[in-house]
C-alpha cells in the first residue's frame, strides 16, 4: 500500500511524506520518502502504538478526527496526519471513525487481571476502560473499541491472560 501524507506540526510546519507499507513474514516493511525502515509495531491498547523504529522505541497516540485527519502524539510531539490520495480515506471523511459489529476484546500482552471496570449489560462508549492488566509491573487499561453493550466478560480479577486471549465483548 502506498499512500501520499502531508504532516503538519506547531514546531517544524508542513511536510509530505510518501509511505509504503508492505505486510511480511515478519510484520510490516516500511519505505518511508523511498528509505527502507526496520520497524516493529504492536497495538498495546486501542489508538495507542507501540513503535520499534530503526532500534528506538516509541509510544504512539492515534487519535481519528471527524475531518478525516489523525491526530498522532509522541512524548511532548504533536502531530496531525492527512491522507493526500483520497481513496486511500474514503469512507473516513465526515464521520467518527469507530469499530463497528460485535468486537471480541483481546489481551495485547500477557499479564494479570487486576481490576474490572465493567460488567455484563453495561453501556460503553468508545474508549471507556473495560478493564486493568498488569504486565511487567505496570497497569495498562483496555478500553472499547466502539460505543454499545458489554455482551460477556470473560476475565476475573487476579486471572493471568495470555495474549490474544478474549477478555469481553463490546456489542
Amino acid at each position: 500500500m502506498r499512500y501520499e501524507v502531508q504532516l503538519t506540526s506547531f514546531s517544524s510546519g508542513e511536510k509530505k511524506c510518501l509511505i509504503e507499507l508492505e505486510r511480511d513474514t515478519a510484520g510490516w516493511r516500511v519505505t518511508l520518502d523511498g528509505r527502507p525502515m526496520a520497524v516493529d509495531a504492536v497495538q498495546i491498547a486501542p489508538n495507542i502504538l507501540s513503535l520499534l523504529l530503526d532500534g528506538q522505541s516509541f509510544e504512539i497516540s492515534v487519535t481519528p478526527a471527524a475531518d478525516g485527519k489523525l491526530k498522532i502524539q509522541t512524548g511532548t510531539h504533536e502531530f496531525t496526519a492527512e491522507g493526500i490520495d483520497p481513496r486511500a480515506w474514503r469512507g473516513r471523511r465526515h464521520s467518527h471513525v469507530e469499530a463497528e459489529g460485535r468486537q471480541q476484546i483481546v489481551a495485547p500482552m500477557p499479564g494479570k487481571v487486576v481490576h474490572l471496570l465493567v460488567k455484563a449489560g453495561d453501556q460503553v462508549e468508545a474508549g471507556q476502560g473495560l478493564l486493568v492488566i498488569e504486565a511487567m509491573k505496570m497497569q495498562n487499561e483496555i478500553r472499547s473499541p466502539k460505543g454499545g453493550t458489554v455482551e460477556r466478560v470473560l476475565a476475573k480479577p487476579g486471572q493471568p491472560v495470555n495474549a490474544g486471549e478474549v477478555l469481553c465483548i463490546v456489542t
